[in-house]
């Protein structure tokens, strides 16, 4: 098989997220979703989120100016993770719910808002028993 042809990209680096307050953005992924924030400069924010950078951006062009794609972050509990969210203000779309029975697990979403409006979600592979 040919270079071109086995060629796949298989390893996200970094995802934008659209922020029109960083300063609000930045105290929602860090304070409320505990996000571990690295750095900011103007316009950007940084965070790490299991290896893969999150980066919070005010968009210089509007081209760039629409909502996010959806950023599914992995939970081991979903209850529990919904739970302490909501405690801490994040307005959720609906609990969590039951999306898949796949082989050896569960497959749970539950989505919210992020301080931008941009829809995010938890994800949760429950193992079955």
């Amino acid at each position: 098989m040919s270079e071109i042809n086995s060629f796949g990209l298989s390893t996200i680096g970094q995802i934008m997220v659209t922020a029109h307050d960083l300063e609000r953005a930045v105290a929602f992924y860090r304070d409320t979703l505990g996000v571990k924030h690295l750095f900011t400069v103007p316009k950007m924010a940084f965070f790490d989120s299991g290896g893969i950078n999150l980066m919070l951006g005010v968009p210089e062009k509007e081209e760039f100016d629409h909502p996010s794609s959806i950023i599914y972050f992995n939970v081991d509990d979903i209850q529990a993770a919904h739970e302490i969210l909501a405690a801490r203000g994040v307005l959720f779309e609906a609990g969590p719910k039951l999306i898949a029975n796949m082989e050896s697990y569960d497959l749970w979403m539950a989505f919210f808002r992020d301080s931008e409006d941009n829809v995010m979600a938890l994800m949760s592979k429950a193992p079955r028993r």
